[in-house]
């Protein structure tokens, strides 16, 4: 039933709205309407007058948009492209929990290895001319 209620266009459809009264952008097959939104754009209006009637979706994921930012653009969502014109783009994330461990695990292994050689290294001076001394 809400697959019925989705509008869906075209890429010509989508093209048609380039200007900066009338802002339409594709960004993962969805169409945004983000007109209203050029004023308050932290990039600035001229970033998203850009891409105006185009697909966004690159550019949209080379900036590292933040979970606030998607959460953000449901509000301008108008619709989706029509089926047989969508294309299949990685859409990327903010880091998760498992990213920010692989970073804590390579960061002891940073101050790890420096204290087992010096551990190493002082058995070692002990060893060799601790037994000197004797």
């Amino acid at each position: 039933m809400s697959g019925a209620e989705t509008k869906t266009f075209t890429r010509a459809e989508v093209a048609k709205h380039n200007t900066n009264k009338d802002t339409w952008l594709l960004i993962h097959n969805n169409i945004y309407d983000v007109t209203a939104f050029l004023n308050e754009h932290p990039g600035g209006e001229e970033v998203l007058i850009e891409q105006a009637g185009k697909d966004a979706t690159e550019n949209f994921e080379d900036v590292g948009h933040s979970n606030d930012a998607r959460d953000m653009m449901k509000k301008y969502k108008i619709g989706e492209l029509v089926e047989s014109e969508r294309t299949s783009v990685a859409q990327k994330s903010e880091p998760t929990w498992s990213t920010d461990q692989q970073n804590e695990e390579s960061s002891v292994k940073s101050w790890l290895v420096p204290l087992v050689l010096c551990l190493v290294a002082t058995i070692f001076y002990k060893f060799f001319f601790g037994s000197a001394k004797q």
